[in-house]
């Protein structure tokens, strides 16, 4: 893992929020920075929904989101926080370790992305490097990013294809998403060359694979 940082000499310890969906993983992450003198877990949420308000009440210095979540997901919940102007540093830890994602959540104004596979030891350092003001980016992630490219798809071609890989036809896309079937076709056809699939389903496949829906 890349660091800018280790750990920075403060008396407060670094304020932190997690946000992930599962019970579990929340209280074995809780548990493990408790261990931390300069870590304090002060809030938890079950989804991306209300973490600019959670962050605002708690104090929080670093918020640790995961993707996939109900209501709000992790990308929306940093692009949120983000633009709420808050001193808070968003740092993501994910199952999901797909390039796609990690340029996304950059984009939305992460200040770090690591997997939750990462040891215990670097989660910490992790966060001491966000809250210091670094940036922390799983290395291997990084490569195939820089590989892979940066996402290819509009926002219209992610929204169709999304509708598609959930078993949609035209119309019922058009219908969902209000344009035209002919439009739609269009942004259909435009994805599945993008993402150089023989058509719909392999085309929505190989943008979830790559972390661009």
């Amino acid at each position: 893992m890349s660091t800018d940082a280790t750990r920075p000499a403060s008396s407060r310890p670094i304020r932190v929020l997690l946000v992930d969906d599962q019970a579990l993983v929340r209280g074995a992450l809780a548990t493990l920075l408790g261990l931390e003198e300069d870590i304090e877990v002060v809030a938890q949420l079950g989804t991306g929904a209300g973490v600019v308000e959670a962050v605002r009440e708690h104090e929080v210095d670093v918020a640790l989101l995961d993707i996939d979540m109900p209501q709000v997901d992790g990308l929306a919940a940093v692009a949120q926080l983000s633009a709420s102007g808050l001193a808070c540093r968003s740092l993501v830890v994910t199952t999901f370790g797909r390039p796609g994602y990690l340029s996304r959540a950059l984009e939305a104004g992460a200040a770090g992305f690591i997997v939750k596979d990462t040891p215990p030891g670097e989660l910490a350092v992790a966060i001491r490097t966000v809250h210091a003001g670094g940036r922390v980016v799983d290395p291997t992630l990084a490569q195939e990013s820089v590989f892979l490219g940066p996402n290819p798809l509009t926002a219209r071609e992610r929204d169709v294809l999304r509708a598609a890989a959930d078993g949609a036809d035209v119309h019922e896309i058009a219908g969902v998403l209000h344009l035209g079937e002919g439009t739609v076709r269009n942004y259909l056809s435009d994805a599945i060359a993008k993402t150089r699939a023989r058509n719909r389903t392999e085309a929505a496949r190989t943008a979830e694979a790559n972390g661009w829906l």
